[in-house]
């Protein structure tokens, strides 16, 4: 049986153009750091439609969602070595230290257990492997407010607007090499981690 959140996704996939285009140049940023990296197996949890996809240029990429929805979308803009799964990013069935990269972008608000999820991702990330993130985190400025404000009906969306990277006890265990904050008010954050 499904969750509630893949059925969420699964119904919402045709807005997901709109909500791209107006994370995009996010998302471009996150790329262009992993694209930095030497060539390696790179797991991206939370793929989504997939139109990003053939941006990643030295990787082996395999990307698994927990919509079918989406990955239905998504095996339209793959590559031809891009390996597609459904699965959920909080119950990983990858062997230990099977990826040299990690990336996690706009899901750490979004998924049921955040701090089950970093588990999950330490466990397969290769020692020395990276870890990339992109996400929004509630600042301490103005919008802290409207996070607030907002948090009690964005469980309907299936997100936390009130998220803060200091909740995060999964991170504990990675050692941070880069913060990069995006958008206005630094509402937006690329992080970019190593496993010990």
């Amino acid at each position: 049986m499904k969750n509630a959140t893949a059925v969420f996704y699964d119904c919402i996939s045709f807005l997901y153009p709109a909500i791209n285009y107006f994370l995009k140049g996010h998302r471009k940023a996150l790329i262009a750091a992993v694209n930095k990296a030497p060539p390696g197996k790179l797991l991206e949890i939370g793929v989504g439609n997939g139109s990003h996809l053939t941006l990643f240029t030295a990787h082996q990429i395999t990307g698994i969602d927990i919509s079918e929805a989406m990955l239905h979308k998504a095996q339209l803009c793959k590559r031809e070595d891009t390996q597609l799964l459904l699965m959920n990013g909080e119950d990983l069935l990858f062997a230990e230290a099977s990826f040299d990269y990690v990336v996690i972008c706009h899901v750490l608000a979004v998924t049921n257990d955040p701090d089950r999820l970093l588990e999950q991702v330490y466990k397969v990330l290769k020692p020395g492997g990276r870890l990339f993130i992109l996400n929004h985190f509630t600042p301490g400025n103005w919008l802290k407010y409207v996070d607030r404000a907002f948090h009690p009906v964005s469980a309907l969306f299936h997100f936390r607007s009130a998220f803060y990277l200091h909740s995060l006890k999964g991170l504990q265990r990675f050692v941070l090499h880069k913060q990069t904050e995006l958008g206005k008010n630094a509402y937006y954050k690329l992080l970019i981690f190593s496993k010990p």
